[in-house]
């Protein structure tokens, strides 16, 4: 996905040429940002793709990102370069501004539902990430983390399709997909407990395989070890953002 080095205290803007591409203001590890990146690609949408080290935010990134956080995405062929916050108002944004591949249904009412599954899906995550980002996280040993993904599991059985988006994938599989790569990261800091039950998931685990094959899940695909990686160094204190830069240009010299 081009080069993963993580802008920091001191680092100059990168200046782009006027060539009214949109510019993406990430973290190649945030799932918020993740799920950008899946609508982006799912559509075929150019993008420059600018990596933040969210620690260590260079001075500039403020007057880019009113939260100064990310994802934050410049609309450079809009007057004033306006920039967008927060991942479901930008995906929201791109689904309607780029039609040609669709991602919600058609049928308002269906939308809507997707939209509610979608926000749903949020205490999940609140879960997951209480699991992996807290030093007290063994305090969930013996919770349910799965719990909330069994609505997700009946509500794909009855759909009877292969994504809840049908045939391919929509946007309420691309919105899911960040943490769901994710699972195959916890078998590395934790234990087989965190693997998901074929007894219990069978329909997510097909749809998880399916996904895997999906061509904007592949563009920016990181496996279990990766994330893995990641997660330990910043519950050790130390995020290592730029740990994919670093390997990979270890590779180039040797």
């Amino acid at each position: 996905m081009g080069d993963t080095q993580h802008l920091t205290i001191g680092s100059k803007k990168p200046i782009y040429p006027d060539d009214g591409i949109l510019k993406l203001y990430s973290m190649r590890f945030c799932p918020f940002a993740h799920r950008v990146h899946l609508v982006l690609d799912a559509k075929k949408i150019p993008y420059h793709a600018i990596y933040i080290n969210l620690d260590k935010k260079p001075k500039w990134f403020s007057l880019v990102s009113s939260s100064t956080e990310v994802p934050a995405l410049e609309l450079v062929k809009e007057p004033g370069n306006p920039v967008l916050i927060e991942s479901l108002i930008i995906c929201d944004y791109l689904d309607e501004k780029y039609p040609e591949v669709p991602l919600y249904p058609t049928d308002l009412l269906k939308k809507t539902q997707e939209k509610i599954l979608i926000e749903r899906f949020g205490e999940f995550i609140s879960d997951f990430f209480y699991l992996v980002q807290h030093e007290d996280s063994e305090q969930l040993v013996d919770t349910d983390l799965y719990a909330g993904l069994v609505a997700y599991e009946e509500e794909l059985k009855k759909r009877g399709t292969k994504f809840f988006g049908g045939a391919s994938p929509g946007m309420l599989d691309y919105m899911m997909w960040p943490w769901c790569e994710r699972f195959a990261s916890l078998k590395f800091t934790f234990d087989e407990k965190y693997v998901l039950s074929p007894e219990r998931f069978p329909t997510l685990i097909k749809w998880r395989d399916l996904m895997l094959q999906d061509h904007a899940v592949k563009r920016f695909y990181l496996d279990g070890q990766a994330h893995a990686k990641y997660v330990d160094s910043r519950r050790s204190g130390n995020a290592d953002y730029n740990m994919l830069y670093n390997e990979a240009k270890r590779v180039k010299l040797g």
